[in-house]
């Protein structure tokens, strides 16, 4: 038992930098692509988040959904960093061209989310992890 308990912990003891390197800057990506969602989005979630706006708050998480999943991917599927911070960043563009495709199609969402409709929050959180999902597909290959 004590050689297997060795073994685990020099493996682990080899793998845990590499799984924080690689979690580290995945987190990072994250963070980024949140901060340039809020950017683009032509309403401020967090204010209206704070006044207790449930479309915004439905808007915002669904964002951080879309945007984790294909991280969480590529993250699955590389072991080079490079590779990691190359698809990560073609996966947050990606999901970043959502918003504004779905902006263009659905004509009236800033108002519609300020004003606290929940059903077309849904609508643009569900098309943000659809996609998600059709691009962590993808990237899987």
């Amino acid at each position: 038992m004590e050689a297997t308990l060795d073994h685990i912990l020099d493996v682990l003891g080899g793998a845990l930098p590499t799984l924080l390197t690689q979690f580290g800057i995945t987190v990072i990506l994250l963070a980024i692509g949140v901060f340039l969602y809020q950017l683009l989005t032509p309403f401020h979630e967090r204010s209206l988040v704070a006044q207790g706006n449930s479309a915004a708050g439905i808007v915002l998480a669904g964002a951080v959904l879309a945007l984790a999943i294909p991280l969480a991917s590529t993250l699955a599927t590389s072991t080079a960093l490079i590779d990691i911070v190359l698809w990560g960043v073609v996966a947050l563009v990606l999901q970043l061209v959502t918003l504004l495709v779905v902006a263009l199609v659905l004509r009236g969402f800033k108002e519609q989310i300020e004003r606290g409709n929940d059903a077309a929050a849904l609508t643009l959180a569900a098309t943000q992890v659809a996609v998600a999902l059709l691009n962590a597909g993808a990237m899987a290959g």
